[in-house]
């Protein structure tokens, strides 16, 4: 597969459930309240379940996956800067800011419906077998 130009852009569009949050937790044994216990969560200063960190950054490997195929993420850094909620249409995005020899930098984010970044962060992946 041939690298991506930079300013390439894939999107993806997912509303997220509490059964995701609940089965991303029963598979990481990260079953913190703040993901899981809507009571709980309720009661905190988001109001309700938030999304796993690394949920949102499996989820974004997943549409990296699907469009880069066979690409191995070399590096990735993320930051949470607002929280992923249950029932939002969330837009997975991946921009490939600069290309490299038979790598590509791509700026990685979700954005919530009122257009807040959620999740941000970059990651390098090379194409083919290293």
């Amino acid at each position: 597969m041939a690298l991506p130009e930079v300013g390439t852009v894939w999107e993806q569009v997912r509303t997220f459930t509490q059964d995701d949050f609940d089965r991303f937790a029963a598979l990481s044994g990260d079953d913190n309240p703040i993901h899981v216990d809507v009571e709980y969560s309720a009661a905190t200063v988001w109001g309700r379940p938030v999304a796993h960190g690394m949920f949102l950054y499996s989820c974004l490997c997943g549409l990296l996956a699907g469009c880069l195929p066979g690409g191995i993420q070399e590096r990735q850094d993320f930051k949470f800067p607002a929280p992923t909620y249950t029932g939002d249409e969330m837009t997975l995005r991946a921009e490939v800011t600069a290309v490299e020899g038979d790598a590509a930098t791509l700026a990685v984010e979700v954005i919530d419906p009122r257009g807040v970044t959620t999740c941000i962060g970059e990651t390098v992946v090379r194409l083919g077998m290293p």
